[in-house]
Parts: C-alpha cells; structure tokens; sequence
C-alpha cells in the first residue's frame, strides 16, 4: 500500500457543521409521533400581530406544523388593528370590565378588520408557502353561534352592545378544510341565531370553544408573556405545568388581560383537549419550541388525572 492509499484510508472523518441541525431534527422525532395526525387549535394575537419578523415566523411555524403531518386551525382576533381604525374614523375605543364596548357601528369597523384586513394578511402570509390556507369567520356556515355577552361591574350587569358569548360551535366545515389539507384561518366573530345580530367574540374565548368542538389535541394560545406567573408581580417564576383544578384555584388571583386566556385554557381540558398551553408569542418560533423540543415554553394546563382517567 503506497503512503497515498495508507493516508486516505485512515483518515480523520470530517467534521460536519450541520451536524447539530441532525440533532435537532432527532430531539423532534417522539414529538413529531406523538402529535401526527392531530388538530393543534392556535389563537394567533399579541405582539405577534403587530410585529412584521414574528408574523412571517408564525406562519412559517403554522406551514411547517401542516407538512410535519399536522392539522392546524388559527384563530385570530385584533384588538390594535380595531382600536387603530375607530382612531382614523374619529371613533371612540371604550373599554368595561376588560372588554370593548362594541356599538353597532363599532360592530361594522370590527368585522370589517377582523375579516377584511388581519384574516387576508394572515392568510397571504401562510399562502407564500403555498395553496394552504383559507379564511373563514365564525358566521360562515354556522361556524360560531353566539348569544349577547354583559359585563360585569362591582356586581352590576352592564350591557356592553354587541359582545358575544359562544353558545354552539359547528365545526364541519373546519374539518372538511382540514380533510382536505387546508389551514383555516378563522376571524373571532359570530352570529345569533336569535335576534341574526354579529358579535364581537373574544378570540381567547373562541380559539377554545373551537378546540374543544374539533377535540383538538392541543389548544395554543400566543401572548405577550413567558406563561402563567406563579406569583406576579413578587416573582417572575413561570409555572411550566398545572392541573386544571390548580388553574381553576388561581383565576381570581390573575391579572385580567390573563383571565380570558386561562378560562378559554380551562374549558378545553375540561372538554376533551389534551393540553392547552399558554406561550410566548414574542419568541420566534415559539410554537415550533412548545411543540417539538424536549423543554418547552410556556405554561401547560392537563386535565385533572381523575378526569383523564375518565377518557381512557
């Protein structure tokens, strides 16, 4: 064997650099088995919205949920796009126990944001990686039924105008787009039955009453922080994970903007949701981090174990 042949023969393998990129993909894998074939409900809000870098982000996540073999449904609301708007017409934004009193010329300014500007670039956005998604509210084909919602002041019912509450989700079509390969990109407003009044949905609210109907295994909810706080504002310690009672002896402690949030996480464990995580929507790739790596983000809400028991 000539010093040629002896040199070639045993020489160092070569270092690849995209060798940790191979690991990633591995650390993926149990994940990517355990939800194949599953429907992640995703409310899409926040920073996220507003954002241009973590807007092309969320969608890349989305289309790459829908090509790792899952089924993903956005819900999305848009509270500063709504509130920009009625500010352009000289409208007023007023705002009781949390929650936008939405007249019935506010009604026209909120369908026409939700639907006409934050749905089309949404789906525009997911639709640069191809023919996937497709908009919907939640009045198309009785998607959403919803009833008048009132606040609630220092005891008093206040009636807040054309805010809704879901009463019935009817979730065929959802699927059918689903079935079909389709991303349905749904805008949080809904219709009565009774009086054929839209309402303004809260999208926390509706993203869950949708998951839950779907029997979705995972309900994921974007915000503007690192999860649920263990003991905000004395600590800034996240609660990784908590059983549905746990949350539901911490709601009366939470501050409002996260009340909407956890009450939409508690009702879809409580309804047949496998988890419902509360993530943040200002990370890049924050669903792509929740889902598929062995740490996570965020907080986890999982059914009781009795309840749990139940389903098996």
């Amino acid at each position: 064997m000539t010093d040629q042949q002896f040199s070639a023969t045993h020489r160092v393998p070569r270092k690849h650099t995209a060798l940790p990129k191979a690991r990633t993909l591995i650390e993926a894998l149990p994940w990517l088995t355990r939800h194949h074939g599953k429907t992640v409900v995703i409310k899409f809000g926040g920073n996220a919205m507003v954002d241009e870098d973590l807007k092309a982000a969320f969608a890349q996540d989305v289309v790459f949920l829908r090509h790792a073999g899952l089924r993903p449904v956005v819900v999305h609301g848009g509270g500063p796009q709504i509130s920009a708007q009625l500010d352009r017409l000289g409208m007023v934004s007023e705002f009781k126990a949390g929650l936008r009193v939405t007249t019935p010329e506010t009604m026209d300014v909120v369908r026409m944001v939700l639907a006409g500007q934050v749905q089309r670039e949404l789906v525009g956005l997911l639709n640069r990686h191809g023919p996937l998604a497709v908009g919907m509210t939640g009045e198309d084909a009785h998607l959403m039924t919803a009833t008048q919602r009132y606040a609630r002041i220092e005891g008093e019912q206040v009636d807040i105008g054309r805010v809704g509450e879901v009463t019935a989700v009817e979730p065929g079509a959802v699927r059918a787009l689903l079935d079909d390969g389709r991303i349905p990109v749904i805008s949080s407003i809904a219709r009565s039955l009774d009086d054929h009044h839209v309402y303004n949905v809260n999208a926390d609210t509706a993203a869950a009453a949708l998951a839950a109907a779907l029997g979705a295994e995972t309900l994921m909810v974007l915000t503007d922080v690192e999860g649920l706080y263990a003991d905000w504002p004395t600590s800034d310690e996240v609660i990784s994970e908590l059983t549905a009672g746990e949350l539901e002896k911490l709601l009366p402690g939470l501050a409002s903007g996260m009340v909407p949030k956890m009450e939409g996480c508690l009702h879809a464990v409580r309804n047949g949701v496998r988890t419902a995580r509360v993530i943040d929507g200002r990370v890049q790739h924050s669903i792509l981090l929740e889902i598929f790596t062995d740490e996570g983000i965020g907080t986890m809400v999982v059914p009781d174990p009795e309840h749990e028991e139940e389903n098996r």
